[in-house]
């Protein structure tokens, strides 16, 4: 399952937090109306913090330096294929055959090698929306007390909502506030699991 797919609805399940917090006042009290429910596109969140913003950057570096390879590789087996095919003529057939097997079996391994690490950036992306998320649960956490809300859902898989409820720009704006780009939160080999109270459901898009 795709992250994205998984991360389609995020449930923030704080009851008695939020309980407890109705009535207190803060900044977000202030502009959101009492409501049991928020949203937020996880999605823009992420692209257009500090966080994400880095991230992306990376990941389009590491992208590039693969397509760069990539291409570098294609010359010098189109290279080798020329020269191989030159040689052709002047072979035994049997001689022909195995230089030709053995080029065949460099090019899937040069392939093979590539597609690795293209899956690898794929899932280096995947990791760094987890880990995002879960660096970035405690502002959430935060934004949900001081609504008084309970819940938090993902914008995309709500048909119609008030852009009152909408936390997507404080959430990207307490993200940088207390997290900045989060290289550090990223560095970390084994993550933190997932917390118990957020739960991720598929899109019902998908």
């Amino acid at each position: 399952m795709q992250l994205t797919a998984r991360l389609a609805i995020l449930l923030l399940t704080l009851w008695g937090v939020a309980a407890g917090a109705q009535g207190q006042g803060g900044p977000l009290a202030e502009s959101v109306p009492t409501t049991p429910i928020l949203v937020i596109e996880f999605e823009r969140v992420f692209s257009e913090s500090a966080f994400g913003r880095r991230v992306n950057n990376e990941i389009e570096q590491a992208g590039r330096a693969i397509a760069t390879e990539n291409r570098r590789i294609e010359a010098e087996l189109t290279e080798e294929e020329r020269g191989l095919t030159d040689l052709r003529s002047t072979l035994a057939p049997d001689e022909f055959r195995k230089l030709a097997d053995a080029f065949d079996e460099k090019v899937q391994r040069l392939r093979d090698e590539q597609d690795t690490k293209a899956r690898a950036l794929g899932a280096r992306t995947d990791e760094a929306r987890r880990r995002f998320l879960t660096v970035a649960q405690p502002v959430l956490e935060g934004l949900l007390r001081e609504a008084g809300a309970t819940l938090i859902l993902e914008r995309r898989t709500v048909l119609v909502a008030a852009d009152s409820i909408d936390i997507s720009d404080r959430a990207i704006a307490r993200i940088d506030a207390q997290i900045g780009d989060g290289a550090d939160a990223t560095l970390d080999p084994t993550p933190d699991p997932m917390p118990e109270p957020l739960e991720m459901q598929p899109d019902p898009q998908e």
